[in-house]
């Protein structure tokens, strides 16, 4: 896999009820190394269907920087700690960003270096 291909930067989207949860998954991610940075954005009004109903609520939105090849990690983790039944995990890809901001989530993301690797 070329390093291009394998370090291809993407912008994960989560969703959580409250602060504490959000911060609390925003956490356990950077520190599992399966982002470089969580962007936590308070209190955003969700309106959406769920078992037949239209729901409208107050969550908190998580926006998680790291790279396409650690996304099944990451949701795993999610899915572990998250309160939902089905929490929001999506990925949309970066298709520009200023290098030095990319080759910095790519170090903050590198599991060799956390994983028994150099660290």
């Amino acid at each position: 896999m070329s390093e291009q291909t394998h370090s291809e930067p993407v912008v994960v989207y989560i969703t959580a009820p409250g602060e504490e949860e959000a911060a609390g998954l925003a956490r356990a991610l950077v520190e599992a190394k399966l982002a470089a940075c969580v962007n936590m954005v308070s209190k955003v009004r969700s309106i959406y269907s769920w078992k037949g109903r239209i729901e409208d609520d107050r969550e908190h939105l998580m926006i998680v920087k790291t790279q396409r090849h650690l996304f099944d990690r990451l949701a795993e983790k999610v899915r572990e700690m998250h309160s939902y039944d089905v929490p929001e995990i999506i990925a949309l890809p970066i298709v520009e960003g200023s290098p030095d901001y990319l080759k910095w989530l790519q170090e903050s993301t590198d599991l060799k270096h956390h994983e028994g690797g150099n660290q």
